[in-house]
């Protein structure tokens, strides 16, 4: 299974308006008032699960790590691409880790979703959340 989580989009830095070929992870973050005339580039990241079996703990939890990762990569060093940087890098890596476990729609990542964010954020995310997950 590969997950495509988008991150962020944002407008190039500058007067460079290249071309980026980048792959799935994106967020709608204002853009620099600045560039509103560049064009809105998306910044993609594809998460690949083979390998793991996303019904079990551990392999949820391997495929969670590569989602936290790839939404902070896509929100921080993504960057690099001549993009402007996101006004709050944080904020976009969790919106974008959010948006990866609503579109994967596994209870388990769910489960591991709601160690650090509470039910409320899962709701507002429109994250499925499991029913013994939501009973605790």
């Amino acid at each position: 299974m590969t997950t495509q989580i988008f991150a962020r989009s944002s407008r190039p830095r500058g007067t460079v308006g290249a071309v980026v070929g980048v792959v799935a992870l994106s967020s709608l973050f204002a853009a620099n008032a600045a560039h509103a005339d560049a064009p809105l580039i998306t910044v993609a990241i594809h998460v690949n699960a083979r390998g793991l079996d996303l019904t079990q703990d551990e392999g949820a939890r391997k495929f969670y790590r590569r989602l936290e990762f790839a939404a902070w990569v896509a929100c921080t060093h993504a960057d690099r691409v001549a993009l402007a940087p996101v006004d709050n890098p944080m904020q976009c890596t969790d919106q974008s880790l959010a948006r990866a476990i609503r579109s994967v729609s596994v209870p388990a990542l769910s489960r591991i979703y709601l160690e650090t964010h509470t039910l409320q954020q899962a709701a507002v995310a429109g994250i499925n959340v499991p029913l013994a997950a939501s009973t605790k």
